[in-house]
């Protein structure tokens, strides 16, 4: 086990040294680390559960995006810690222990991909992998202050990454910059080292989304409205209440609308019903996977983590059709909406990150607020990035940015030529 010095960030450490020491290569000098859903060639997968460990054989070979990254260059250091099965975006292990968030060490890390966000976060590595299939990159990047980002669904192999649900399983990653950040995604998206800037043709605000946050609205997309307007002008600017296109033009949604009418202050119904039906997918999908391992074995589960295996095998194959029509219908609204070179800027995550051993019901509902953000790249299959503001009443916030399927590129590019003019817009926020 890692150490405190660690953070709490590793489950095993190793060195894997890069494929080739040319000193051409995209990621030389660089070192990285792994979430423990990826194979390493000689080394059991552990998946965040000792159960799983004990009763799987090593692995035969190194998953691909990993071989990637020691093609080009980068030292793999070990394998972090992770929630159990990927199956929160908590961060808390109760058989590994929870790595420690740099940015306020009295908040979770957030998950599953933990401990690879601390890792970054705390300057143990230049970069990491992590997976995100419902927020796992997405969310331990806003909580610990740091870029993560989520490439379109698809375009990067996860061979060699136990599954959770195939639907929505992406290989994402972290640094601490946008070079980094960019770099690495040009080795995994196999994309040319350089490509000239394509400039956004609309940058739309979802206003309705920023009231789902607990942190101020202004706070956070007056700083990215003040580097865009500096950058690219005003005009590029746009704003929509994605709520209603969403509910406009995704038809099937209807079929997982609530008729409930509670906290609807913190409620955008057509978000809440696309949430639910990517979780819905999900379980079904992670059922198919690990089901009868679950039944079979039986393994020890932290808690939240119990509750929602035991949840997913009780699903059936009831409105999953519905399901893949939301998600092809979803699709294409949001491609109508961007175009090709257009970006949609949401929070990554309600607020800032909960407490330490929060109650289960608190956190549930917070859950909930998370995965009405979540599922708009989730469940559409886009790129989606986090880009860190620094901190606010000595909490971490962020903002995020999507672009369509494919655009990863484009927005890893974009995100390098923001991000000085956010810094200084930052610094000036909060001088």
């Amino acid at each position: 086990m890692a150490t405190v010095s660690d953070y709490g960030a590793f489950t095993e450490k190793f060195i894997l040294p890069p494929s080739s020491s040319h000193p051409g290569l995209a990621l030389n000098s660089l070192t990285f680390a792994i979430k423990e859903i990826f194979d390493v060639k000689g080394s059991v997968t552990g998946f965040g559960n000792p159960d799983w460990a004990r009763t799987h054989p090593v692995a035969t070979s190194t998953a691909p995006a990993v071989e990637a990254l020691l093609n080009g260059g980068a030292t793999c250091v070990g394998k972090t810690v992770m929630d159990e099965m990927a199956y929160s975006i908590n961060g808390e292990n109760i058989h590994y222990g929870t790595p420690r968030n740099p940015c306020a060490p009295d908040r979770v890390p957030g998950g599953s991909s933990s401990g690879s966000a601390v890792a970054v976060g705390a300057k143990l590595v230049d970069f990491s992998l992590g997976t995100d299939t419902g927020g796992s990159v997405r969310v331990p990047a806003s909580y610990c202050g740091i870029f993560g980002f989520r490439p379109s669904h698809g375009v990067v192999s996860t061979s060699g990454v136990i599954p959770m649900a195939q639907s929505f399983d992406t290989v994402g990653w972290f640094a601490r910059d946008p070079m980094i950040l960019n770099r690495v995604g040009r080795v995994l998206l196999q994309l040319p080292e350089v490509v000239p800037a394509v400039k956004p043709t609309r940058i739309i605000i979802a206003d309705d989304c920023f009231q789902l946050s607990s942190i101020p609205h202004n706070l956070v997309t007056q700083i990215l409205i003040e580097a865009v307007e500096k950058l690219y002008g005003g005009d590029v600017l746009k704003y929509e209440i994605l709520g209603d296109y969403v509910k406009a033009r995704v038809p099937t949604l209807k079929h997982f609308m609530s008729n409930s009418h509670i906290d609807q202050v913190y409620n955008i119904p057509s978000l809440a019903a696309l949430s639910s039906a990517m979780r819905l997918l999900q379980r079904y999908e992670f059922k198919n996977n690990h089901g009868e391992w679950v039944s079979t074995v039986k393994p020890d589960l932290g808690p939240g983590i119990a509750e929602r295996v035991s949840e997913a095998l009780k699903t059936t194959v009831e409105n999953i059709d519905l399901c893949h029509s939301v998600r092809g219908e979803l699709r294409d609204a949001l491609t109508a909406l961007l175009g090709d070179f257009g970006v949609l800027v949401i929070p990554t995550v309600p607020g800032p990150p909960p407490k330490l051993q929060t109650n289960t019901s608190e956190l549930e509902i917070f859950r909930a607020r998370a995965f009405s953000l979540l599922s708009i790249a989730g469940v559409s299959g886009f790129c989606q990035v986090n880009i860190p503001l620094g901190m606010h009443n000595d909490l971490p916030i962020s903002i995020s940015l999507v672009a369509t399927h494919g655009a990863d590129g484009f927005l890893l590019n974009l995100v390098e030529r923001l991000y000085d003019i956010i810094k200084e817009e930052v610094a000036a926020c909060f001088q």
